[in-house]
């Protein structure tokens, strides 16, 4: 793999990629994501006998870019839940053109970890430009998100969701949902696109846990569900 840092229209990007990649990955980059970028990319190609692309962009603010409306559990300043869509169309608008420049058009896998996965499954709602969904210990704690699913189904064909078999055994009440809401979203999932395009994998431990190894999973089911699809 190769790894390049670039910047793509005033956000700085890191870009791991091979020769004549199949696909393109992209995921968020926060500050607490830069130390793993590496680690997430290397896991990748050792779990993946397909070349890929990955692109991180980055977050300025986590919570202001990824939250896709106000909660004061989230974030009590009022602006947050106001700037999700720009988020999305410097996605939709910039990276992926320029991506697409470089590498040609590729079934695109979408993917983020906490908000990141959270951004990622609204965004698949938004726009089916996404081939599947890589969401990692998604925020889906935040208020009101599976009356949002069931009236905004996502775009992708394919989505994978996890979480950690301790995330929800914690004593913030609005986050203590975060296990039923994951598991309603499967629920909705399996209805919407069909059991054998989705799943919901646990994991041990925490929500601050093997970040890179979770979010490498995510992306390798992903990248492995639309080649069998392919195949089929």
């Amino acid at each position: 793999m190769n790894r390049k840092t670039s910047i793509i229209d005033g956000r700085e990007c890191f870009i791991s990629d091979s020769v004549h990649p199949q696909y393109i990955l992209v995921q968020t980059l926060g500050n607490h994501e830069r130390g793993i970028f590496d680690r997430t990319a290397e896991r990748l190609a050792d779990a993946c006998d397909v070349p890929f692309v990955l692109a991180a962009f980055q977050v300025f603010d986590w919570d202001l870019d990824l939250t896709p409306w106000h909660d004061d559990a989230i974030n009590r300043k009022p602006e947050v839940g106001t700037q999700t869509g720009e988020t999305l169309r410097y996605v939709t608008e910039s990276l992926l053109p320029a991506l697409e420049a470089e590498y040609g058009k590729l079934p695109v896998i979408l993917g983020g970890y906490s908000l990141g996965g959270l951004f990622a499954l609204w965004s698949s709602s938004q726009t089916d430009l996404f081939s599947a969904i890589a969401a990692a210990s998604p925020s889906l704690w935040i208020r009101d998100w599976l009356d949002f699913a069931k009236d905004h189904p996502v775009k992708a064909g394919k989505v994978y969701l996890s979480l950690g078999d301790r995330e929800e055994q914690v004593k913030n009440r609005a986050i203590k949902r975060v296990g039923d809401c994951v598991r309603g979203e499967y629920e909705l999932l399996k209805v919407q696109l069909g059991s054998e395009n989705c799943t919901l994998a646990w994991n041990p431990g925490g929500h601050f846990q093997d970040e890179d190894k979770r979010l490498a999973s995510a992306f390798t089911w992903c990248i492995n569900a639309l080649k069998d699809h392919s195949k089929g």
